[in-house]
């Protein structure tokens, strides 16, 4: 069933039955049939379909802000940039698609060549809950423009996104058949997977997720696109504004009440000023993040995403403090629904679950390190590697740091976030493949060789 329950509360206000098999093998049989078409429009015409579903995002994101605050509690500011981002990525593609898909000359020792920039067909797209426009938009928006076509599986806690999102695309000009919603079971997924109709799967979501649609992929020789669980780490040099980073390094944690997988989730401090950052982020996490309605544009913390999602989180909070780290604020369900209140939690070790475990929540994690070598050492301790960042005041000793840091995307004086024409991805168990920027429409093309 998929369901809209309001975090905040706790009230269930809508369920959708799941779809039918003979629902999901009818939509795998449109997109599919639609491809032809498709494809063979000229870039031009998908690229302006991409441009007026930009301007269409921007219209209605106070709408698509309402839903995903009822959906899963973002707050509605938060919403309202999300929807902002969309646009820049659908207007990246829309304006930068046909060059990007022009063929390219190729000189060789005994003639000339090129590569041609062509679809692979229909695709199947798996999202999850905590962007719920943003990251459909990230697969969705090169691709069309590419000239595949989409088969959407939203998460089970947004079907009014994703309805909202078809409606959108279609009223683009994106034909009906060339991007269809589906509310399939994830029981539906592996014979979706297993259909020659589908040529491909991206997937954003958990690492165990990630597991399984893999392993279809591969059983299949499918492509797939991978984008996991991140934790990620933010290493502190030094400063010449404390309060400052404080606030900037907060601010990236807490974003999405702490829900973003390229947030940053472990800060590791020099021990010069380790005690003065951990003082600080202590009071500012405890004095500013205080829970509120979403709906607000005041409140500053949120509700998670779902019950399960709260007392998962509180769940990792007690068992690290029972383990022996230290809790200096926080770490309590609050009020009724899914809120939980901003934690920050030192003095981690190794022999706890939460020095590798992604914790999906509004957490902040210190460590201490007392030399360069031992905060590339921490920052790399880890199962993922999706983003990271450096701050410091030398550019040349930050780059240098980030040139040795395990990991897709490395910020230097910022952390995470996302901008269209900036590639997005990670390594080891954070996934596999790059979207967004040039390299995102590339990952479900044929690059043919044409020799001249």
């Amino acid at each position: 069933m998929y369901s809209v329950t309001d975090p905040a509360t706790g009230e269930l206000i809508e369920e959708i039955p799941n779809a039918t098999d003979d629902d999901v093998l009818a939509a795998v049989g449109r997109v599919d049939r639609a491809y032809t078409s498709w494809r063979r429009r000229p870039v031009a015409e998908r690229a302006a379909i991409a441009l007026r579903a930009a301007e269409l995002f921007a219209e209605r994101a106070d709408e698509l802000a309402a839903i995903m605050t009822l959906e899963m509690g973002k707050r509605i500011n938060e919403g309202r940039g999300e929807v902002g981002i969309v646009r820049d990525i659908f207007e990246y593609y829309g304006t930068h698609g046909p060059e990007l898909l022009a063929d390219e000359p190729l000189t060789l020792k005994t003639g000339e060549a090129a590569v041609a920039k062509e679809p692979i067909g229909a695709l199947l797209g798996i999202m999850p809950w905590n962007f719920p426009c943003y990251q459909v938009a990230r697969f969705v928006a090169p691709n069309l423009v590419l000239g595949n076509t989409i088969l959407l599986k939203h998460a089970s806690i947004c079907p009014r996104s994703a309805l909202a999102i078809e409606r959108i695309l279609h009223e683009a000009g994106v034909p009906e058949d060339a991007y269809v919603n589906v509310f399939a079971s994830s029981r539906q997924v592996p014979w979706m997977l297993a259909d020659p109709r589908i040529k491909g799967v991206s997937l954003t979501g958990s690492e165990q997720a990630g597991i399984s649609v893999a392993a279809e992929a591969g059983r299949n020789l499918k492509r797939a696109v991978l984008e996991l669980g991140g934790s990620d780490p933010l290493i502190v040099l030094d400063t010449d504004d404390m309060d400052e980073t404080v606030k900037a390094t907060a601010t990236a944690r807490m974003r999405n009440c702490g829900q973003s997988c390229n947030a940053p989730k472990r800060m590791i401090v020099m021990g010069d000023i380790y005690e003065d950052f951990v003082e600080g982020i202590t009071k500012r996490v405890a004095d500013y993040y205080q829970p509120g309605d979403p709906a607000d544009p005041a409140t500053k913390l949120p509700p998670l995403a779902s019950v399960a999602a709260a007392d998962e989180v509180a769940a990792q909070v007690r068992t690290a403090v029972d383990q022996g780290a230290t809790l200096r604020t926080g770490g309590n369900r609050n009020g009724p629904g899914a809120y939980l209140e901003a934690t920050v939690l030192t003095d981690v070790t190794p022999e706890m679950d939460a020095y590798y475990e992604e914790i999906f929540g509004p957490v902040v994690l210190v460590f201490r390190a007392e030399t360069e070598e031992e905060a590339i050492e921490i920052a790399n301790d880890s199962p993922f590697g999706l983003g990271a960042a450096v701050f410091g005041t030398d550019p040349a000793r930050n780059r240098r740091v980030a040139d040795r840091i395990e990991a897709g995307m490395v910020y230097l004086n910022k952390s995470g976030g996302s901008v269209a024409d900036l590639p997005f991805g990670g390594i080891k168990r954070s996934g596999m493949g790059r979207e967004l920027g040039a390299l995102g429409i590339e990952e479900f093309m044929n690059k043919k060789s044409i020799r001249l």
